[in-house]
């Protein structure tokens, strides 16, 4: 996908338009880079309310490192975090990401030198980190550009009309990417403001179109004024 004028102004009007309407974000909620990339994988397939329970219990035993995650056994981490669902999966991805962590001396600050595709692409070789994960640890932990698609902000781009041709994560990605400027604290809540809208009022049923501040510029949304 290259650049489109016209898209970069409707993705410059979108996030305009949300951050008048909410505000700066303050996103990723957690206690520093570890707790970040933990919540990242945690938070797959759940909701951040079993996250956080799963996190008190990972508190509780002093799990708050990539030291102590590595130094746990498979089944003891699995029952700790049990409330994020798919448990046994989740502690095996945890358990790569330690042991991948242990390469960099646990210290992720090294990261923030990096390019991002290249350490995005590096990531993805890490088990059980996808796209969305990946770019969730670029994005929030290395503090570099790299935008975070999910199912909420797909949901927003299909409804107002400027989703890619093809449906593919990366298609999605290269539309904010390709028409945006490179900078991570713009990524970042962007992307924050999308979810907290898509959760608000562009909910998947049941859309509160009325109140919908991307009203008068969604495609959806244009056909509640007639």
């Amino acid at each position: 996908m290259t650049r489109s004028p016209a898209k970069a102004r409707a993705l410059t009007d979108i996030y305009d338009r949300l951050f008048t309407a909410y505000g700066p974000q303050g996103w990723w909620p957690s206690d520093g880079p570890f707790e970040t990339i933990v919540g990242a994988i945690l938070t797959q397939n759940t909701s951040w309310v079993n996250v956080d329970k799963a996190f008190a219990n990972l508190r509780a035993a002093e799990l708050t490192t990539a030291a102590a995650i590595r130094a746990t056994p498979d089944a003891e981490l699995a029952e700790i975090i049990r409330p994020s669902g798919y448990f046994n999966s989740k502690a095996r991805k945890l358990k790569a990401m330690a042991e991948h962590l242990a390469l960099y001396d646990d210290d992720t600050d090294r990261w923030r030198a990096r390019d991002p595709k290249e350490l995005r692409t590096e990531l993805l070789g890490v088990y059980g980190i996808g796209p969305e994960t990946a770019d969730d640890i670029v994005l929030y932990v290395a503090d570099l550009p790299s935008f975070v698609m999910d199912s909420y902000t797909v949901r927003m781009i299909d409804r107002i009309g400027i989703a890619p041709r093809r449906k593919r994560y990366d298609d999605y990605q290269a539309l904010f990417e390709d028409n945006l400027p490179h900078d991570a604290p713009l990524f970042n809540e962007y992307h924050a403001l999308l979810d907290e809208h898509s959760k608000a009022i562009c909910r998947k049923r049941n859309p509160a179109c009325g109140e919908c501040v991307l009203r008068e510029i969604c495609r959806e949304g244009k056909k509640t004024l007639i």
